[in-house]
Parts: structure tokens; C-alpha cells; sequence
């Protein structure tokens, strides 16, 4: 068998599973020569591309693997793909024995045979022509040629179960490299199947965030519009609330003008009540004086005789009553004028009770998605 720095690439795949049509092997003899190079002819097809770990060995016939073969040499890749006629030469050394038959067979680096010749065997031409002429010097030097023979068949069968048993741990390494990339595949499908999952929430969670952001957007500018509403409401209450104010503050004026006039007035119709009745206790005097002259001129003067002093006195008395009586008639007129300054005091007092209630009122009978007067009054204010 070939020593070679690696085994060829071969596989378990039975021989009715094989491909032979892809690589043809031409100029095949029926028999070789012993002791001598073996030159290998072949021609690839159409239909194939050969490959660097491609190679052609010799199988003894009835082989069923790839594994079986018994020497091997690599294929070399064609320098001019136009080059029909390919070639690969065995040394003599390294081939067969016995007179066995064999066949070429080419193997492809996944270890598929893709090409096998007809059979042909190892031995001379005709046995009964050939003359066989032994001399002691040469049956001794035949002798020493088959030991050293032996000795490397025997090494070379030591190598071949090394080598066996490289390729049972190889194959054991390679089973479980095949069952971890099982298990990665396994794995990846299912990463696979999970990312495609997650891209497809991804995918329903961006429309949905998508919608959100266009509802959002319309609120906003709905809120936009109101907002604008609300700062034209606002500006024109706070020019309905600069014109109350001003309204109330003349109404104030007013109200403390009518105030101060009801003072007057208050100590005006004090002043006529006493002088009312200082005016009321003079005329009682003058009457009770009156009276008591009229008794002391009755009593002193003749009925029918008026006398000059009681005139004076009847005088007196009218005037008095005068004064009295204007003095009724001022009182009555302070305090019409006072009951007229108190109706319009309260009519005052009432309108400005009004026009304070009447913000509050508006602002309850607005609509309660409007009532965001604060954000804007502080908005305006920065």
C-alpha cells in the first residue's frame, strides 16, 4: 500500500450507490507485467469537475466501499481545461502481487466513486513462453528481496492498522462532530424560527407605535387648536375682566360718593332733628307762655280788649310755626333724599355682587374639556 501523508477522503456508500459515467478510463491493458510502472489513462466528462482531493485507486474486483482500496494515487488538477486525456502513474513498487484481478476506480474528495475500468490482473504475457533460468547468486538475492519484502509488509501492515485505527477515531470524532452540528443546526432553526418570531412582534409593535404617533400627532393638534381657542377666551375675559374691573372700580367711586353724601345727609337730618326739636320744645314754651299771658291779660284787662302785647305774641307764635313747619317740610326732603341715596347704595352694592359672581358662573358653565386655563395663564405669564 502507498504511503502517503493522509488518507484519501472515502466513505461506507455501497457500490450500487456509486456514479461510474462521470470519469471514463481509456487504454486499460488486459493484464500488467510485474515489477514494472502502471501508467493510469482517463477522461472526465462534461458533466464533472474534478477537485483537489479528488483520487484514482486500485480496488481489487468485488469491492463494495471506498474504503477497500488497496493503493491510491491523488488526481492532479488539469493545467488546460481543453486537455481531454489525463493521466496518473502508479510505482511498481507499491502495486500488487498476486494475480488478482483489479480495476481503477476514481473517487471524488466526498469519497463517491465517479469512474471504475474494466478488470485486469497482475502477470506476464504467457507463462509457458517465458524461461525461467535461476542461479544460486540470484535465488539468494530473490531471497533477501523477499525478506525485505516481508519486513515491509509487515510494517506496512503495522501502518495500516495504526492507520485503521486513526480512521475508527477519526470516524467516532467525526460521528459526534456530525451530532454537534445536528444539535447547531437544530439550535440555529430554532434561533431562526425564534428571530423570526421577535421580528414579527417587532414588526406589529412598530405599526402599532406607528398609530399611536399619528394619534398622537392629531391630539396634539387638536390640543393645538384648543389651546389657541382658549388663550383668544382668555385674552377677551381678561379685557371683559380689565373692563369689570374699571366698571367696578367707578361703581367703588360712585358708591363711596353716595356713601360720603349719605354722611352728609345722615348728620344734615341730625342737625334738622335737633333743630326740629329745639324748634318743637321753643314753640311748646311759646305756647305755654302764650298761654299763660292770654290767662294774666284776661285776668288783668276787660273781655274784647286786645292789647298790643298779645298781638306781638300771636305774632311770635305764627312765625314759630312757620319755622316749625319748614323745618317738617326740610326734614321731609332729607329724608327722601336719604331713602333715595340708600335704594341706590344697595342697587350699586347689588350690581357689584353681580359682576363678581358672574366669572365664576361663566367659568361652571364651561365645557369641562376647556377648563385648562392654567397651563396657558402660566405659558402667557413666562
Amino acid at each position: 500500500m502507498e504511503n502517503a501523508e493522509e488518507d484519501p477522503p472515502s466513505s461506507a456508500v455501497m457500490l450500487d450507490q456509486a456514479s461510474f459515467s462521470q470519469v471514463i478510463f481509456n487504454n486499460v491493458e488486459k493484464f500488467y507485467i510485474p515489477g514494472g510502472d502502471v501508467t493510469c489513462y482517463y477522461v472526465f466528462t462534461q458533466q464533472f469537475a474534478p477537485r483537489r482531493k479528488d483520487w484514482i485507486g486500485i480496488f481489487k474486483v468485488g469491492w463494495k466501499t471506498t474504503r477497500e482500496y488497496y493503493t491510491f494515487m491523488w488526481v492532479a488538477l488539469p493545467s488546460d481545461p481543453s486537455a481531454k486525456q489525463q493521466e496518473v502513474q502508479f510505482r511498481a513498487y507499491y502495486l500488487p502481487k498476486d494475480d488478482e484481478y483489479y480495476q481503477f476506480c476514481y473517487v471524488d474528495q466526498d469519497g463517491m466513486v465517479r469512474g471504475a475500468s474494466i478488470p485486469f490482473q497482475f502477470r506476464p504475457e504467457s507463462e509457458e513462453d517465458i524461461l525461467i533460468v535461476t542461479t544460486k547468486v540470484k535465488v539468494e538475492e530473490t531471497e533477501q528481496h523477499k525478506k525485505e519484502l516481508c519486513q515491509e509488509n509487515q510494517e506496512l501492515r503495522a501502518r495500516c492498522a495504526h492507520l485503521e485505527g486513526q480512521n475508527s477515531a477519526a470516524q467516532a470524532e467525526l460521528r459526534r462532530k456530525q451530532e454537534e452540528l445536528e444539535t447547531l443546526q437544530s439550535v440555529r432553526k430554532r434561533l431562526e424560527q425564534e428571530s423570526e418570531e421577535q421580528k414579527t412582534r417587532w414588526d406589529s409593535e412598530r405599526l402599532q407605535l406607528k398609530e399611536q404617533d399619528r394619534k398622537l400627532r392629531s391630539e396634539n393638534e387638536q390640543l393645538g387648536a384648543s389651546v389657541a381657542e382658549l388663550r383668544s377666551q382668555l385674552l377677551s375675559q381678561e379685557r371683559e375682566m380689565e373692563e369689570l374691573v374699571r366698571r367696578d372700580e367707578k361703581k367703588t367711586e360712585q358708591l363711596q360718593h353716595l356713601e360720603n353724601g349719605n354722611k352728609q345727609l345722615c348728620l344734615s337730618l341730625t342737625e334738622k332733628r335737633e333743630q326740629q326739636q329745639k324748634l318743637e320744645q321753643a314753640l311748646e314754651e311759646m305756647r305755654l307762655r302764650e298761654a299763660a299771658a292770654l290767662k294774666t291779660q284776661a285776668d288783668l284787662m276787660p273781655r274784647g280788649e286786645p292789647a298790643a302785647g298779645e298781638a306781638r305774641l300771636v305774632q311770635e307764635v305764627a312765625r314759630l310755626k312757620a319755622q316749625v313747619e319748614a323745618g317738617k317740610a326740610c326734614f321731609l326732603e332729607k329724608y327722601k333724599e336719604c331713602r333715595r341715596l340708600h335704594r341706590q347704595i344697595r342697587q350699586l352694592r347689588a350690581a357689584v355682587r353681580e359682576e363678581e359672581v358672574m366669572p365664576e358662573r361663566r367659568s361652571q358653565r364651561e365645557p369641562a374639556g376647556m377648563g385648562s386655563r392654567e397651563p396657558v395663564g402660566s405659558t402667557d405669564a413666562a
